[in-house]
């Protein structure tokens, strides 16, 4: 993989609680910043982006924004964090934004969509980015981070093969860490997405079916044994796509969700907004990676289940019902 530009610009595809946040911190620190926006468009152009943060509140008054992705420069640095559910955009937005020598940064939660991403722009060209934060997008323009804000990134390789921690991504941690963004580097994707499934299983699903936040979960004796029995088989799903994950792994993520500030996940947020549920990357595809290795992990499968009706009745879509012949 090719180093990138010395002069890099930064553009940022899906300007929500994560998008937003970690581009208004690169722009705080200095860097040229290009958001494009939705249904905030107006009021981000007019306004600018407002950041509620634990690290400490700021106003950027003026930011590039844009309404299409044709009006945007190419950029090196292509910060894609939708909705994993609004990747089906990504073959049209990803080519007139991304510069000839840049890169796809993808900020999503779940597996299996640096693929597709890879099917677009090239594999060489895919970074994996996975966030440890606590941030909400409470209004127009207006985000609120409640807690941590780590970002951890590896290369993408075809199959998910490691490709180790190459100057690029040392390129974009230093720019990270620039804006004041803790940032590590991993030298294997997959391994490092099945171990946030750890976490992002369990809490994000149980936080629907059980409509609580993460407090009220791991307060439940019932619900955290549930949470727990839910990580083991996420371990054994990695274990079988070739990724051993420490044993200290469930012990130091539970204790790290007793000292978190409440949070409402991601998840239950799009549930009670009746968005579409991010089911596909966090549930389906981890299950199908699994069973193509020969492993089930039927809670997890039981749990996908119950969400893909929750989510259907929610938002009013009827099931499929087969006609007898």
């Amino acid at each position: 993989m090719s180093q990138l530009p010395e002069s890099r610009r930064y553009a940022v595809l899906g300007s929500g609680a994560v998008g937003g946040f970690y581009g208004a911190k690169l722009q705080q620190a200095g860097f040229e910043v290009h958001f494009l926006l939705h249904s905030d468009y107006e009021q981000v152009r007019q306004n600018g982006l407002w950041v509620e943060s634990c690290w400490g509140d700021f106003h950027l008054p003026q930011v590039n924004a844009y309404a299409s992705v044709e009006a945007m420069p190419p950029c090196e640095g292509v910060i894609v964090a939708l909705k994993a559910t609004q990747n089906h955009l990504l073959p049209r937005l990803l080519p007139p934004v991304l510069a000839e020598k840049g890169v796809v940064i993808l900020l999503q939660n779940g597996l299996g969509a640096e693929p597709e991403i890879a099917n677009c722009v090239g594999p060489e060209r895919v970074v994996g980015g996975l966030c440890f934060i606590s941030s909400n997008k409470v209004g127009p323009g207006h985000i609120r981070h409640l807690d941590y804000g780590s970002v951890l990134l590896a290369e993408y390789g075809p199959g998910y093969a490691p490709q180790g921690i190459t100057p690029r991504l040392q390129q974009i941690q230093a720019d990270f860490q620039r804006a004041g963004i803790p940032t590590s580097l991993s030298p294997d994707l997959m391994e490092a997405r099945w171990q946030k499934l750890v976490w992002n299983i369990p809490f994000n699903g149980l936080s629907v079916v059980f409509n609580a936040d993460t407090q009220q979960m791991i307060r439940d004796p019932e619900a955290r044994a549930l949470a727990e029995a839910l990580m083991q088989e996420v371990v054994e799903g990695a274990a079988a796509c070739g990724r051993r994950l420490p044993p200290s792994l469930i012990p130091e993520m539970l204790a790290n969700t007793e000292k978190m500030v409440p949070y409402r996940t991601s998840m239950k947020i799009d549930y009670e907004r009746k968005r579409p549920l991010e089911l596909e990357a966090i549930f389906a595809n981890p299950l199908r990676y699994a069973q193509q290795a020969g492993v089930q992990m039927p809670r997890v499968e039981m749990l996908y289940r119950q969400l893909q009706v929750l989510d259907r009745l929610n938002r009013g879509i009827p099931a499929f019902s087969p006609t007898c012949g």
